[in-house]
This record gives C-alpha cells, structure tokens and sequence, in this order.
C-alpha cells in the first residue's frame, strides 16, 4: 500500500505515537515553552471559587450581585416584578441560588433596572436585626 507523499513509513509512525503516548496520558504540559501552556484557573478568585453569586452570602456585596443580574438579565427584562424576573433567570439557566431569593420578594412589587433589582436582593437576604 502507497501512502503517497508521507515522510515516515507505517512502521515509524506506530513508533512515535508509542512514544508520545505517555506524555499524552500524564496530564502534563506536552510543550516546550511555558507561554504555550493555557493559563491556570483562578483559585485565588473568591467569586469563581466559592460557586455562583448568591445573595446573603459573605462573598456577595451588592456590585457582585448586581453584575450577575446584569450579566444575565441585561436591559430588555425591566421594568418588571418578581415573577417575571424569576422567569427570565430561569429561561437564561441562572443558578438556584440567585432565582431562590428572588421569588421570596414581595410579588407586588416592581424594579425599573438591576439596582432597584439589587438592592432589593441584597437588603431582603442580608442579617436579621433583633429590635
């Protein structure tokens, strides 16, 4: 069997992918230079390391929260109320955590950006105060 303008004979090519099967299953860097190598996660970075951006927890400030709204959300949903909101999340497959204290909010009420939308999160889900 030709195998036209190849460079090595069927024999070599086994060869090489013998060889280069153990690099290949190390899960190791296969490449020289490091600045070929793709840049690491981000362990250090609390929001992506402590899961998705929930309100009432520690790592959940008001700008966290309003940026994920906003990320997902954008322009189009607002004005609205709860409901509608809790939907649209759902439609763009926001994490649990985010759609929970959402429907928790009074359902008469209505948000004309993702401040107003905030906020409301943010104060609802933040400690309880003992009078």
């Amino acid at each position: 069997m030709q195998r036209g303008s190849d460079r090595l004979s069927v024999h070599r090519d086994d060869e090489m992918k013998h060889e280069l099967q153990g690099l290949l299953r190390s899960g190791h860097p296969t490449r020289t230079e490091e600045w070929h190598d793709p840049e690491p996660t981000a362990d250090d970075d609390l929001e992506i390391a402590g899961g998705p951006v929930a309100p009432g927890t520690s790592t959940a400030s008001l700008a966290a929260v309003r940026l994920e709204l906003a990320r997902i959300l954008g322009r189009s949903a607002f004005p609205a109320g709860p409901r509608e909101l809790a939907r649209a999340l759902r439609r763009e497959y926001a994490p649990d955590a985010l759609v929970a204290p959402l429907e928790r909010l009074p359902q008469s009420a209505r948000y004309a950006n993702v401040q107003e939308l905030a906020e409301a999160l943010t104060r609802r889900a933040g400690p309880a105060r003992h009078a």
